[in-house]
């Protein structure tokens, strides 16, 4: 028979390891054992009360198949403490009409104005009379199923009427010009980068407790901003970025197409070709409406005596663009984490961006100044070599060489 000082070392070996039902049945089984004066006992050895090792037997004694449920349960249906909801029930609905204020609750409540953390909304139902804690309020708020969530892009604002014809048209230019091995671009600026000892986002792998230092305030330095503007041969799965270091203008824009050319372009298709297919989006630099975009190409359709023919997006739509996913989302993971010192930076790690499915990426500084606000007269719109096209001509065009 054991001693009360072998069920105590026993018993405090095993009782991080029990939770409450374990303990008791434990107890239990150890006090039916002893016999006469178990339950003295063992109350002695692991000052559990005579109550809880009586009820720990009756437990015992009574399982089985009629009460499959008992085994499970740790506590008596009902045990415990009673819970906030129990106590208070108003709570959740108080709550709730804290969190949605608008649709559940007060317009005019000062939390629709102000961070709803779960500290703020304790004290919010605390002068509502609901006395509870923070991490209550942070149960009940899963109970009702909510969660911490960011924003999502997915409101493009109103469609227009042909969007996916003209997302159907581009799709059937592309192919077609593909298979006639004709080039075919999607052009974009990539957001402006702050050049200097900034901080970029991501992280990368670094020596532990030592990350890059950087300045504490994004203002803009002598360095100013970048401007890449990406030209992307959608098949060849080759880019050309100009990192441009003044203002993002449609002659900046064209300029970038034209050293496209001269580096990548008429290495593979001169001869070749009798026509430069680009996609862009309907706004910027490159936007449908720009008068200064089309004279630019005009200029340079003349200059290599090939036509260029363009498809715009529809608005709302840009993130459709190849280039976006294909070029400038691979260069930010490229980058992520490091600071853009200077403008050799920028270039060598947009330079240095690849794929596995094979992606090039050539970039050059482009140090030329590019005026805003120029203007286009309509003598010169009119000496514009222009052909629209049947469908939307004002987002399909062709821009032939002047003779």
């Amino acid at each position: 028979m054991k001693s009360e000082k072998q069920i105590r070392q026993q018993y405090s070996q095993i009782l991080s390891s029990l939770d409450e039902r374990g303990r008791r049945e434990w107890a239990a089984s150890e006090a039916m054992t002893l016999g006469y004066g178990g339950i003295a006992i063992v109350h002695r050895a692991t000052d559990l009360s005579r109550i809880t090792i009586t009820r720990g037997i009756k437990e015992l004694r009574e399982r089985g198949d009629a009460q499959p449920q008992l085994a499970r349960r740790v506590r008596q249906p009902g045990a415990g403490r009673p819970t906030k909801v129990s106590e208070d029930p108003k709570l959740l609905g108080a709550l709730e009409s804290l969190v949605e204020p608008v649709t559940r609750g007060d317009p005019q409540s000062p939390l629709r104005w102000t961070l709803k953390s779960l500290r703020v909304l304790a004290g919010e139902l605390s002068q509502l009379g609901h006395t509870v804690s923070y991490r209550t309020v942070g149960h009940l708020l899963k109970k009702l199923g909510y969660s911490l969530q960011g924003n999502a892009k997915k409101l493009e604002g109103a469609q227009h009427e042909d969007r996916d014809a003209q997302f159907r048209h581009i799709a059937r230019q592309s192919k077609r010009r593909i298979k006639a091995g004709e080039p075919v671009l999607s052009v974009d600026t990539k957001k402006k980068e702050l050049v200097g000892s900034y901080k970029n986002g991501g992280k990368e792998y670094r020596p532990k407790g030592k990350p890059e230092p950087v300045k504490t305030h994004d203002f803009k330095g002598e360095l100013g901003r970048v401007s890449p503007y990406g030209v992307y041969d959608i098949g060849d799965n080759e880019a050309w970025v100009s990192v441009g270091i003044s203002a993002d203008t449609a002659e900046f824009a064209v300029h970038s197409l034209r050293r496209w050319w001269q580096e990548l372009g008429q290495k593979r298709y001169y001869g070749t070709t009798r026509e430069i297919f680009v996609t862009a989006d309907c706004g910027g630099s490159n936007g449908y409406r720009s008068r200064l975009w089309k004279l630019e190409l005009q200029k340079l359709s003349d200059e290599l005596g090939i036509a260029i023919s363009v498809s715009h997006f529809p608005p709302g739509t840009s993130k459709w663009n190849r280039i976006e996913h294909r070029l400038f989302s691979f260069i930010t993971l490229n980058w992520r984490g490091k600071p853009l010192e200077d403008y050799r930076t920028v270039v060598e790690l947009i330079g240095a961006t690849k794929t596995r499915e094979g992606l090039e990426v050539h970039c050059e500084l482009d140090q030329n100044p590019y005026e805003k606000g120029k203007k286009v007269t309509d003598e010169q719109m009119e000496s514009i070599n222009l052909y629209p096209d049947r469908f939307h001509g004002e987002w399909n065009y062709t821009i032939r060489p002047r003779e």
